[in-house]
């Protein structure tokens, strides 16, 4: 009899639909390959688990169907995946859920999260002392209420020990190709990444797609007005020592100052507002890089390409690439 892996996935309302869609394509896709290429090996048996069995309202309006309960499940899953959603800070207050995810855990090979699953999974406590990933803009938040998880906000998933974590909503499916290559190779996963046209690694980390994250103006009139300079021109003299004299203070006080205040030090400020200002420039000009790299204070193409790299993951021309804005569509 031909074996099967078993895959969970557990739904709840308010849960993304593509979270779940997503990779349960990907592992179906991998299946119809093998039946074709390898009628010999495991295929995914995919069990969809709810509190109840019935339909699910997803977080848009669209309607899933859980097949199983908590208590009916099938028992001893080899991965187990929670998908995000808006609904998951209410579904982490389910006491069945979150026990039936630490029961699960115990014997399952995989435990896996797309986007704000990881909450679910770390109310259950399977996140503690991991090095995990959420999406970009709930990060903070997970560092917040469980701060014995390391959250890292920028890659696109994260393997630690057999817990596997992914960013927000389509990095689910990087999740599941990654999931499937493990188990049966690249040339399966590259066969079914180039089936729903996407790259097997994408490049890059979520830092490319995140928002500008400015820091409101703090109280401290000083330190206030060093954020002031930076913010109005970032190609101006931004060295500790100009800022410090802006703020008033000298420099090793301004420094520590600045970093209670913002929570890092003021190279790294500056640096950051200045990747935010290149990212502006890039999406809506044709300035070569050079230009872009003076307008924004890198002073040089190199500066810039290497502080992308860093803060970014990618280069300013592959940023541009990506998302440079169609003047023709304003």
């Amino acid at each position: 009899m031909l074996g099967h892996v078993l895959v969970q996935f557990l739904l709840y309302p308010g849960v993304q639909p593509l979270d779940f869609v997503g990779p349960h394509e990907v592992f179906e896709g991998a299946n119809r390959w093998l039946a074709g290429h390898r009628p010999r090996a495991e295929r995914y048996l995919i069990e969809v688990v709810g509190s109840m069995p019935g339909p699910v309202a997803g977080e848009s309006g669209l309607v899933l169907f859980a097949e199983s309960s908590v208590a009916s499940a099938r028992p001893r899953p080899h991965t187990l995946m929670v998908p995000g959603g808006g609904g998951v800070y209410e579904a982490r207050l389910d006491a069945g859920l979150v026990g039936w995810c630490r029961q699960v855990a115990a014997s399952a090979v995989r435990i896996t999260s797309v986007c704000t699953g990881a909450f679910l999974l770390a109310e259950a406590g399977l996140l503690d002392g991991r090095r995990v990933t959420t999406h970009w803009s709930r990060a903070e938040r997970l560092r917040q209420e469980y701060p014995e998880i390391d959250v890292d906000p920028d890659p696109i998933f994260l393997r630690d020990g057999n817990v596997w974590t992914s960013a927000g909503v389509t990095a689910g499916i990087d999740l599941a190709l990654a999931l499937v290559e493990a188990d049966h190779g690249a040339e399966v996963a590259q066969s079914v990444a180039r089936h729903l046209v996407l790259f097997l690694r994408r490049p890059g980390g979520q830092s490319q797609f995140a928002t500008p994250v400015w820091s409101d103006p703090v109280g401290r009139v000083g330190i206030r007005a060093a954020q002031e300079l930076v913010h109005e021109d970032p190609s101006a003299d931004l060295t500790v020592r100009a800022l410090a004299r802006a703020a008033g203070m000298s420099e090793r006080h301004f420094t520590r100052v600045f970093a209670e205040e913002i929570g890092c030090s003021p190279a790294r400020y500056v640096e950051r507002l200045r990747i935010e200002a290149a990212r502006n420039v890039l999406e809506r000009s044709d300035d070569g890089l050079d230009t872009v790299a003076r307008r924004c204070g890198f002073g040089s193409a190199e500066t810039l390409r290497r502080a992308f790299l860093r803060q970014v993951g990618v280069t300013p021309g592959a940023y541009r690439d990506r998302f440079r804005l169609d003047s023709s569509a304003t």
